[in-house]
This record gives structure tokens, C-alpha cells and sequence, in this order.
């Protein structure tokens, strides 16, 4: 009979470059595995067809995983021009097939016009919820369910290299751009179609693709290196100002009181720290001069 393996009150970021082929959840559950994690979460869903960059909380983490879904992105992503397909990428069947005629200087001129906030609609292979189901489970059943355009931020659309018949683009966007749309609509703005072949999410929040790690890594690996490659769960706020507080002040605040703060700005999100620079979570600054506490963390045992 098998062993039971033992939860661990484990808490830190593991930053996985997901594997092609992979759901976020299927990744998700492989890490909380080979970490032996009570608790885990991830930050932000990517399709099976896309690598990259997945950030994993673990343990206290998980509290600020809402910090890093909510942060901008950049991907490069592959775009096939002259088909379009039913799922708008390379996982669906043909819609229509047309003849590409493109260049590089038309290429770079349709992608500077993606460029600005646009409505996007979401498309019906997604994991967007419509009556707590995933779109996705309804598009497989034949079902077209309304859907609202939503607003999203296309910082840069820069093209990285092109062919004939397909393109490599660099895009750095708001949260919950879909890309596979970005990639028809720029083949719809070809007049040729096109749907998305390959998409790598390659920077979150601050976190680089440089920095991550493979599951076939980590399965390699001892638990003592695994947990090594934790990053602190302060660095999931680090574009927050920090503050230090004094031994009082730090007591009260995980105590779930509010405790002054002068000379700071008012109505500001911040990092905070006892006096023996351990992290305690974030909390807000009021327009009274005191600072509040949003989500803290747990003391070590």
C-alpha cells in the first residue's frame, strides 16, 4: 500500500514555463504535487496550445495571486495567414481558406493599427464563464452563447519576423487580450485571414521568461533544490512602495487594526515590513493618516 504523501505549509512563487500541450490547471496540480503543497494556485489562465511564463503561488501566496492575473502581459505569438478556423487557432477545423498577398512594410503598418484600447469579444473556445461554464464547454455542445465586447489596452504590436504566408509578432497588453482574436483581426485587416499557430507568453508582472523553470526540471531535482527556486511572495508586490513599521505598529497591524502612518500619500496600496524587515502584506493608506490592513500573511511557525 502507498504511503500518504504529507502536505507542507509551503509559501513562495514558482515561476514555470508551462509546457506546450498543458492546461494552467493541469501544471497547477503538477507542481502542488512534486512540492507536496497544502495550498497552490495559479495566476492567470493559458490555453494548452501556449508556453510560458505561469507563475504558481504557494501557501500564503495564494492571497495575492489576484496581483498578478490583474498585471500587464507580453507575448510572442505565431499567426498563419489564409486560413481562418473555427477556434481561431491551430487546435480548430478550417472555416476558409484565401490567397495571401503581404509584405513586410503591410505587415508592420496593420500591426501599428492594433495598437491603442480596443473591444475585443470573446471568443467562444475560451475560458471566459457564462453561468459558471466555461464558454468552451458550450462551443464543443454547438451552443452560441451572447457575449459583451470588453475593453482591452494594446500597448505594442511589433513584428518580429514574417514569411509568405505567416508572421511573429511581440505584444504587450492589459489583461484579458486574447490573442488568437489580435491574430484574426489583423489577418481580417490583411483581407486574407489568419489564426493563431504558436503563442508564448513571455513576461508577466514583472516576472521574466528567463527566470522560470520546466516541469521536467523540477521533476529532476530534489525537494531542497525545488524549494530553492521559490521566489519570496513580497516579490509579487514589488511595484508597491514599501514602508517599515515599528515593533507597536506591526503588533496592532496583525491584529487586523489600523495604525498611523504620516507623511505618506493618502489612498496608496503598500508593502509592509516589521521592523526586522520580515514581510507582513499589503495594506492601505487612508485619507486619516492611517494604514490599514488588506490581506496579511501568516507568522511562521
Amino acid at each position: 500500500m502507498q504511503a500518504k504523501r504529507i502536505k507542507r505549509n509551503i509559501s513562495g512563487v514558482l515561476l514555470l514555463d508551462k509546457p506546450l500541450g498543458f492546461s494552467s490547471n493541469q501544471a497547477l496540480q503538477k507542481v502542488k504535487w512534486l512540492f507536496q503543497a497544502a495550498k497552490a494556485g495559479h495566476t492567470g489562465t493559458l490555453d494548452p496550445l501556449a508556453t510560458g511564463v505561469l507563475p504558481i503561488c504557494l501557501g500564503e501566496a495564494t492571497k495575492f495571486a489576484q496581483t498578478i492575473t490583474d498585471a500587464d502581459k507580453t507575448y510572442v505569438a505565431d499567426i498563419q495567414f489564409g486560413v481562418t478556423t473555427t477556434t481561431g487557432d491551430a487546435e480548430g477545423e478550417v472555416l476558409e481558406t484565401k490567397p495571401v498577398n503581404i509584405n513586410k512594410e503591410l505587415l508592420i503598418d496593420v500591426c501599428a493599427q492594433m495598437v491603442g484600447q480596443i473591444a475585443q469579444m470573446p471568443p467562444m473556445y475560451s475560458a471566459l464563464k457564462h453561468e459558471g461554464k466555461p464558454l468552451y464547454e458550450y462551443a464543443r455542445a454547438g451552443i452560441e452563447v451572447p457575449r459583451k465586447k470588453r475593453e482591452v489596452m494594446i500597448y505594442e504590436v511589433a513584428l518580429e519576423d514574417s514569411t509568405e504566408s505567416t508572421a511573429c509578432i511581440k505584444v504587450r497588453c492589459s489583461k484579458g487580450t486574447y490573442i488568437r482574436t489580435l491574430a484574426e483581426d489583423i489577418g481580417q485587416q490583411l483581407g486574407c485571414g489568419g489564426h493563431l499557430i504558436g503563442l508564448r507568453r513571455t513576461e508577466t508582472a514583472g516576472y521574466d521568461i528567463d527566470r522560470t523553470v520546466t516541469l521536467a526540471h523540477l521533476e529532476a531535482i530534489e525537494m531542497a533544490d525545488r524549494d530553492a527556486m521559490l521566489l519570496p511572495v513580497d516579490t509579487m508586490l514589488s511595484d508597491l512602495p514599501a514602508v517599515t513599521l515599528d515593533n507597536d505598529s506591526a503588533y496592532y497591524i496583525q491584529q487586523g487594526q489600523s495604525v498611523w502612518l504620516p507623511g505618506k500619500i493618502p489612498n496608496t496600496y503598500l508593502r509592509l515590513y516589521d521592523a526586522d524587515n520580515h514581510f507582513l502584506g499589503m495594506g492601505l493608506l487612508n485619507a486619516d493618516g492611517k494604514v490599514a490592513p488588506k490581506r496579511l500573511i501568516k507568522k511562521s511557525d
